[in-house]
């Protein structure tokens, strides 16, 4: 078992930025690869970010390319979120996510432990 634990959302005025973390507990974090994901209301669950175990290697959806940046400290088990120039169509539930393996992971059934989520909401 993984134990996910977001921190860091919050409410915040269109340009600004937020860091998100994610501590991790109960297995070799730098076993699995880590992603984000969030979900607005009325809508699916979407891929946010991804890295893979050893933090070398990281993917993100369009509409956060150059505005987002996902890293992770495996020492700390913790996996991170910066996020910056903000717009209002960036809120939602962000969801740290953890999957067993060496790739780089894009798909929600990929994953096999999430977190409870944390509110990230912008204002225009």
């Amino acid at each position: 078992q993984v134990q996910l634990v977001e921190s860091g959302g919050g409410l915040v005025q269109a340009g600004g930025s937020l860091r998100l973390s994610c501590a991790a507990s109960g297995r070799t974090f730098s076993d699995y690869a880590m992603g984000w994901f969030r979900q607005a209301p009325g809508k699916e669950r979407e891929f946010v970010a991804t890295i893979i175990w050893s933090g070398r290697s990281t993917y993100y959806t369009d509409p956060v390319k150059g505005r987002f940046t996902i890293s992770r400290d495996n020492a700390k088990n913790t996996v991170y979120l910066q996020m910056n120039s903000l717009k209002p169509e960036d809120t939602a539930t962000y969801y740290c996510a953890a999957a067993r393996g060496k790739g780089l992971y894009t798909l929600p059934q990929q994953y096999g432990y999430w977190g409870r989520g944390t509110q990230v909401t912008v204002s225009s």
